[in-house]
């Protein structure tokens, strides 16, 4: 039995997609368990980008099966439309499979997802307005209607109609909003229950026949640790578990089917939206991290937040998810500074702590304790086969981020592209 999870170790963006993208190669089944289309993934191959959301890395190989498990919140349009995007590509994706299991955002949740978030003002969250988190909500409310409902169109459309009649209660009266159009959405998600048809199936048996036949299952997070419902900054998180203990729940294996975990770590910190940041650079190397290294959300085209590497967080993120190693992303762009820190615990009025607090108003008051390594120049890193062949200020860095989380780096992304990539140790 050999299966492993890929995930965020920080606040998303950590590169996810190349990683697995690149470990999708050795696998037999890509599997995606949480989430929705808030998620993306850019994913580079042979000079060509691909931006992906909801699809598993693994498409990009017709003879693989990419999994979206039923922990996934499915956005029937926007799917359809990534299908699209991709078979325009020439990307085949009958590969594809979606669960019977997993729930699906309708128009309403997008409406409610914008309106909830106007209404809170300057307390807003930064969600995508994708309509996540009031799916999710469904879901935990029981009111949530999920993939196989649709093929049952008379019960379908009871369930929907009687959803449509709720939400607009609540858009007209609670937010003095125009409601939306019953009988179009009906017409539209009926139409999408026939597009979608070919790809549905029960995933959570797959992927148990799977694992338990010695196929090799990759498992695909979306987001990271810190934006975890339980564990990650309360309330600037998103609706799901991106967490290793998400994966049981995602897909339907056993906990104990998930042998291997890898945590996906930039050579930096950032993230989107609000909540304290201790590391957070509001100067002139925060400009240039966020320049040189692209940082602009895939799915939004936010500007993300720059920060030194902060192994407080880290180390929290390893102890919750039991990473059997790390994969160190984006170093190349660190590159050409004279310096590089690392915190390595934070100040707290008069003392110090190590652990990760779960108040924010805590976290707020939580100031950064760095130790500065020499940097390295672009022009050393670029082209690097081999781990030996970094300059050796870079290893420094990736030998002492070693020591101070515990765990090993496996591999290291020096570039976009799959030829980037230098593994230290075998992973999968």
């Amino acid at each position: 039995m050999s299966t492993l999870v890929v995930l965020g170790a920080q606040w998303g963006d950590e590169g996810k997609g190349k990683v697995t993208d690149y470990l999708s190669e050795k696998a037999d089944v890509v599997v995606r368990y949480q989430g929705g289309d808030n998620a993306g993934h850019t994913v580079e191959i042979e000079d060509k980008k691909y931006k992906l959301h909801l699809i598993p890395s693994g498409i990009f190989y017709e003879e693989k099966t990419s999994i979206i498990g039923n922990g996934v919140v499915v956005n029937p349009k926007s799917l359809l439309k990534e299908i699209q995007y991709l078979n325009g590509l020439g990307v085949k994706t009958d590969n594809l499979r979606i669960s019977q299991r997993a729930h699906i955002i309708f128009p309403y949740h997008l409406k409610l997802d914008e309106l909830e978030e106007i209404k809170r003002g300057k307390n807003k969250i930064g969600t995508t307005v994708k309509g996540i988190g009031p799916c999710y909500k469904d879901k935990v409310e029981r009111s949530g209607i999920r993939i196989c409902d649709m093929f049952y169109a008379d019960y379908f459309e009871e369930r929907l109609r009687s959803n449509i009649k709720a939400k607009n209660e609540i858009i007209e009266k609670l937010y003095n909003s125009e409601p939306l159009n019953e009988d179009d959405i009906v017409k539209e998600y009926l139409r999408y229950a026939e597009e979608l048809k070919p790809y549905v199936t029960n995933t959570t048996a797959l992927v148990n026949k799977s694992v338990k036949s010695g196929k090799k299952v990759l498992f695909e997070g979306a987001q990271g640790t810190l934006l975890d419902i339980d564990y990650g900054t309360y309330p600037y998180l998103t609706s799901s578990h991106p967490i290793s203990g998400g994966v049981a729940i995602g897909s339907g294996i056993s906990p104990f089917d998930l042998k291997k975990a890898l945590g996906v770590v930039k050579a930096y910190t950032t993230r989107v939206g609000k909540g304290p940041f201790p590391t957070e650079l509001f100067d002139d190397t925060g400009d240039w991290i966020r320049d040189r290294g692209f940082e602009y959300g895939t799915t939004t085209g936010r500007a993300r937040r720059c920060g030194w590497l902060d192994t407080v967080m880290l180390k929290y993120s390893c102890d919750i998810n039991g990473f059997t190693g790390i994969a160190l992303t984006k170093l190349d762009t660190l590159a050409d500074l004279e310096e590089i820190k690392i915190c390595t615990k934070y100040r707290l009025k008069d003392g110090f702590i190590e652990d990760f607090p779960a108040s924010l108003n805590l976290l707020a008051e939580c100031h950064p304790v760095y130790e500065t390594l020499p940097g390295w120049k672009l022009e050393e890193i670029t082209g690097a086969k081999t781990y030996e062949e970094l300059p050796l200020n870079a290893r420094k860095y990736i030998e002492r981020i070693e020591e101070l989380v515990g765990v090993k780096i496996q591999l290291v992304s020096i570039g976009p592209k799959r030829s980037e990539t230098i593994i230290r140790e075998e992973i999968f």
